[in-house]
């Protein structure tokens, strides 16, 4: 009994030793296939395209003051009539046209500043025009010294009243975008496959940059323009 049991050990050790043999050349290899598929490159696409904005916003501010609270006050009213005469006389409807903030500065409630001030009231008025038609805007600001005859000065050359142009159609063209830098990275990247005598594989990552949009130029800000960019990185094989 001790010989057979002897013996069954020696076979089961025997086909442990050519268990674990044939293991190790299968696990290497597959290590020896992951590795080879480790070899990779990573490549960049970027994609560009000149848009019109369709969106703006036209801030219309004009300052006013008297020492008679009242009189000024009623005088800054007519103003703001006049002006939205205006703009709607140039084609804005009720629906582009916003009246925004109208401050009111007392010159001798201040804690700073001289005494000797000529006028003791300071009116500010805004008038906000938010529209989808660019052009329409652009015509308009070309008259928009014709108020000046009103003895209305819109003030132009404050950060506050830069006209802003938006682009709102980017979800429109994404998807076009998104190919072409996706192709340009390809052709990148069979290129490099190419010059380094290999084979591009499938795609082992993708990553899709932020879109951005800025103006072509500052002379122009109702071009813009859109950009992304996208890195891929692709498997390479002999």
């Amino acid at each position: 009994m001790n010989k057979r049991s002897g013996l069954y050990h020696v076979l089961a050790a025997i086909c442990v030793s050519i268990g674990l043999i044939s293991l190790a050349f299968i696990l290497k290899g597959t290590a020896l296939e992951i590795k080879s598929m480790e070899r990779t490159v990573q490549v960049k696409g970027l994609a560009e395209q000149e848009v019109l904005a369709d969106t703006v916003i036209w801030p219309l501010q004009f300052s006013d003051v008297d020492n008679n609270l009242e009189t000024l006050v009623s005088r800054v009213e007519r103003k703001n009539a006049a002006v939205i005469a205006f703009l709607k006389l140039h084609g804005f409807d009720d629906a582009e046209i916003t009246r925004g903030s109208q401050s009111i500065i007392d010159t001798q409630a201040r804690e700073y500043g001289s005494e000797n001030k000529q006028f003791r009231y300071i009116v500010r008025a805004n008038i906000i025009v938010y529209s989808n038609a660019p052009d329409k805007v652009k015509h308009a600001l070309g008259k928009v010294s014709q108020l000046a005859k009103q003895n209305i000065a819109i003030v132009q050359d404050n950060y506050d009243t830069q006209v802003q142009y938006l682009f709102t159609g980017l979800n429109e063209i994404k998807p076009a975008m998104v190919q072409q830098a996706t192709e340009k990275a390809r052709e990148v990247a069979i290129k490099f496959a190419k010059d380094s005598d290999s084979k591009l594989g499938k795609i082992k990552t993708a990553r899709q940059g932020q879109f951005s949009i800025s103006d072509r130029d500052s002379n122009t800000p109702q071009i813009k323009k859109v950009r992304v960019v996208t890195s891929i990185e692709y498997y390479l094989s002999d």
